[in-house]
């Protein structure tokens, strides 16, 4: 049966913190002032990238990965409310031996294992998975159970990743604020006091807290970027039609992206590498080789162009997060790149493309739950919908065009600039009891995403971008920073990305609330 609770309870958890394995209990009786916790951080924190190699080296075992991660999900997640739809520990264990047991046969010819074998994983909310409930953070889904996984889940299945729940998502996945009626808040692990960012806010939250070690998550207007920024963690906005999107009712329409999350950017590369790749299924998506995110990733920026433009050309902020920026200006001269003062023109204008796209997308996606479900849906939800109601072909036709535009300029741009950095959001995480930022910089904002137009304004242009811990504000909140490459060049982002993290380290600082 599926056990929809957030956290852990009774015994199989007490065996889970207390011992996670007979080889945690020895190294535990040997060194006394190190206690279960600490062991399970001790797993929890590797890089996925070891993790994996470690089992299948059998230096630890998907069981002892699996029990960490139980342990630590019972301490963290009642005070985050990450992850939900958790599978009971016994269920999460039998998966755990199930793997050890097909290792084994493989290392004896008989069988095969991915590269993900053995990692512990929860899939965001709007993904379906056979055998969670896909609620997509609404009421009127509370009780949906999928007939099959998404193109992503599967794929992440079938590389060896061990499905233990869900992570948690705003409704419908509208806005970077991830609470809703189903499952509640979820908190951000520096400061519960306030927000995790959205949509993908429980996937940032785990992997952030070592509850996950992976995570997967999708992107419209900066759901895989602004809550990794908020968290202190890596999101990656892949270009459109590097990674699957099946099954979807509007292949072709680009907006909505999928990709991984990470502690690191190595990490999110080694998602990419099982991720990535055309799909029967997906006509949106383009041929590529998926290993190549699997091959280091250091590269010599020296000699690199790039613009630096934090505010894009204006946007208001919050001073808290500029400081942050300005400071890492340096880091970039400092890697050997050619800083300039610079903004793609006529950027400003994806304002209204991505507006009118995404309106009428809600109409025709969410029109007949307006009618039925009114009551169920919150009021952004509604508000965004019935604007979609009113959107003419005209207006679509107009946006298009215009979002045509934008792209060759951006092109046009990007040949003598090979990145473009900026703000991934223009606040800093904000109160978790509010609805959204209502005003930034001191000015009012009159929409539930207007605070976030240095994210949407970069999905219009389906470039791929990076967010990137980038510093601390003067009161301990996370800020990354975003990394926007060339359409299609996702790897030279990923390699600009791991260069300013080995530089910077900042990815490095752990939620005190995570630690034993």
């Amino acid at each position: 049966m599926m056990n929809r609770r957030t956290f852990l309870q009774t015994s199989a958890v007490a065996t889970a913190a207390g011992a996670l394995t007979s080889r945690l209990e020895s190294a535990a009786a040997s060194q006394s002032t190190i206690n279960g916790a600490t062991m399970a951080n001790d797993i929890c924190f590797l890089s996925a990238r070891e993790m994996a190699a470690q089992i299948a080296r059998r230096k630890l075992s998907a069981r002892e990965v699996m029990a960490a991660h139980l342990a630590q999900i019972a301490r963290v997640n009642p005070k985050v409310n990450a992850i939900v739809a958790k599978l009971d520990d016994a269920q999460c264990l039998a998966l755990a031996d199930d793997a050890d047991k097909k290792l084994a046969r493989a290392k004896s010819g008989n069988a095969k294992v991915g590269p993900l074998h053995g990692l512990p994983i929860a899939h965001k909310d709007l993904e379906a998975a056979i055998g969670f409930p896909w609620t997509r953070g609404s009421l009127i889904y509370k009780n949906d159970m999928p007939a099959e996984d998404s193109g992503l889940v599967a794929r992440l299945r079938g590389a060896g990743a061990l499905t233990i729940g869900k992570t948690n998502t705003p409704e419908f996945g509208m806005g970077s604020h991830t609470y809703n009626k189903v499952y509640g808040i979820t908190r951000n692990p520096y400061d519960p006091t306030k927000s995790a960012g959205g949509s993908s806010g429980g996937a940032a939250v785990a992997l952030a807290t070592g509850m996950l070690p992976i995570a997967d998550g999708s992107d419209f207007g900066g759901s895989l970027r602004n809550p990794g920024n908020f968290n202190n963690i890596v999101g990656f906005r892949p270009s459109v039609g590097l990674v699957t999107t099946a099954p979807t009712d509007m292949p072709h329409l680009g907006y909505s992206v999928k990709g991984p999350m990470a502690r690191t950017v190595s990490d999110v590369a080694f998602l990419l590498s099982v991720t990535a790749g055309p799909d029967s299924r997906d006509p949106g998506t383009f041929p590529i080789d998926p290993s190549i995110f699997a091959k280091p990733l250091a590269k010599n920026a020296k000699g690199v162009r790039v613009a630096w433009c934090p505010s894009l050309g204006g946007l208001p902020m919050d001073p808290r997060v500029l400081s942050v920026l300005d400071a890492q200006r340096k880091t970039f001269e400092d890697l050997g790149c050619i800083v300039e003062d610079a903004c793609p023109p006529g950027i400003a204008q994806a304002d209204e493309i991505f507006l009118t796209i995404r309106r009428w997308r809600s109409w025709a996606r969410y029109g007949a739950l307006l009618k039925d479900h009114r009551d169920k849906m919150k009021p952004e939800a509604i508000e965004e919908t019935e604007l979609g109601a009113k959107i003419t072909a005209d207006q679509v036709a107009r946006a298009m065009a215009s979002q045509a535009a934008l792209m060759q300029r951006m092109a046009v741009f990007q040949q003598k600039y090979s990145f473009l950095l900026c703000a991934v959001n223009q606040v800093p995480p904000f109160d978790a009891e509010i609805d959204w930022p209502h005003e930034v910089g001191g000015v009012k904002m009159t929409h539930y995403v207007e605070w976030m137009k240095s994210a949407c304004w970069i999905s219009t242009t389906f470039c791929p971008a990076l967010s990137v811990p980038a510093g601390f504000s003067s009161d301990g909140l996370p800020v990354g920073i975003q990394i926007v490459g060339r359409f299609r060049d996702d790897l030279s982002v990923l390699q600009m990305g791991y260069a300013f993290e080995q530089a910077t380290k900042v990815g490095l600082k752990r939620p005190p609330i995570s630690l034993a």
